[in-house]
């Protein structure tokens, strides 16, 4: 707040000229000193009145004994006059208080001194009084709030503490908004109190429930790998061929092996080809049908490939579902597309493929396999461009041969 600017009744008395106080009163005084500040106009008058016209102004001033309650005596045992902090009230009648010594536009006389710390002294108080109410009000509120949220809380079972820091018997925090409130069991009271003992007693549930759930899996993992095992071993003992069951004994079989062999024994009804993913062979072949790309070889570096799964079905995809369903109980079937791709020529026809991939149970494993649909349009061509191309390409062809 800006310091006020006070302009006294009389500007033309200096305070040198002031007769003593103990002179008009007649009784004990007390030396004060009295200290403030001019404005630029008030350092012109000081001049003119024969002062020094500094901004800081600091006099020494007789206080009858019957006005000490408008001086203060600092811990050095000084007395001053109480001219700061200033205490002004706004339209609102609220207390303003403002640490900067006072300023004047004019030479204050010594009675406009004494009145304005008597102002300081009356609002002092006040103001005082106006704060301690407010911060009664702030903690009320804040008692409050955390009675409220401590209520909350305790009536709300899946509630939980910030995991960070960790709660204790003594201390937790509870999330208000986004903003972490302490609960303290030793310095807060009522509700408040029973927040951490509780929050740590489901911090401790909560951490035993996931230590157990971890040991339950770890329990149903392991029984499943000594299943797998046992299964595998069996497989082999029964249905291996002797360089398997050498490699088995030296635990040199690879699982991908084994799980080939389960699949072909688990398919073996499906009578037709399945998928290998030869990817880069199809896409190759598939893209010399057209001139631009007659003489091409491809690599899997070439070549994106992107799967999703079929929102449609065309009736041969549909049929290939059906039969692969009908050939094989109790397997699950996705049907699929893959779009094949020549990763530096976005212009270049693309080769989609439909399928449909099986999985089925086989003792303690699930083996898949994908099977096409082997329709002629499989490979037919993917856009308009490609129809363009094609029709060019045998445009040409034609051409070779009359020139031939």
């Amino acid at each position: 707040m800006d310091a006020a600017h006070q302009t006294p009744a009389r500007a033309d008395e200096s305070v040198a000229d002031v007769a003593p106080v103990s002179r008009l009163d007649g009784g004990r005084t007390l030396n004060v000193t009295a200290t403030y500040r001019l404005s630029e106009d008030g350092r012109k008058l000081s001049l003119v009145a024969g002062g020094d016209g500094r901004a800081v102004q600091q006099i020494t001033i007789a206080v009858p004994t019957s006005r000490l309650h408008l001086v203060s005596v600092t811990p050095d045992g000084v007395a001053v006059l109480r001219l700061q902090p200033q205490y002004h009230m706004d339209g609102h009648l609220n207390v303003l208080r403002n640490d900067a010594p006072p300023t004047y536009d004019v030479p204050p006389t010594v009675e406009q001194l004494f009145k304005d710390a008597a102002r300081n002294h009356q609002l002092e108080r006040t103001y005082n009084i106006e704060r301690a109410r407010a911060f009664d009000r702030g903690h009320e509120t804040k008692v409050e709030i955390h009675q409220r949220l401590a209520e909350k809380f305790l009536n709300t079972p899946d509630m939980r503490a910030l995991r960070h820091p960790k709660p204790t018997a003594r201390q937790c925090y509870l999330n208000l908004n986004g903003r972490p409130v302490l609960f303290d069991a030793k310095q807060h009271r009522d509700l408040a109190r029973q927040v951490p003992p509780e929050a740590y007693r489901r911090f401790t549930a909560d951490e035993d429930a996931r230590t157990e759930r971890g040991m339950d899996k770890y329990t149903r993992q392991a029984a499943l790998h000594r299943e797998r095992l046992r299964f595998i071993a069996e497989w082999v003992a029964t249905r291996g061929t002797a360089d398997q069951q050498e490699r088995h004994a030296a635990n040199m079989l690879p699982l991908k092996e084994v799980l080939e062999g389960l699949a072909d024994e688990a398919f073996a009804v499906v009578d037709r080809l399945h998928y290998t993913y030869d990817g880069v062979e199809r896409l190759q072949q598939h893209l010399r049908r057209f001139q631009k790309y007659s003489r091409i070889v491809l690599a899997r570096a070439n070549i994106s490939v992107t799967t999703m799964r079929a929102e449609t079905a065309t009736d041969p995809h549909w049929a290939l579902k059906r039969e692969l369903e009908d050939a094989i109980p109790g397997a699950k079937t996705t049907m699929r597309i893959h779009w094949l791709r020549l990763k530096n020529d976005p212009a270049a026809p693309k080769l989609t493929q439909f399928g449909v991939l099986v999985f089925k149970e086989v003792g303690p494993f699930t083996v898949k396999r994908e099977w096409l649909v082997t329709e002629p349009a499989r490979d037919r061509v993917s856009n308009s461009n490609d129809i363009t191309n094609a029709a060019t390409l045998q445009k040409n062809l034609i051409e070779e041969e009359d020139l031939s």
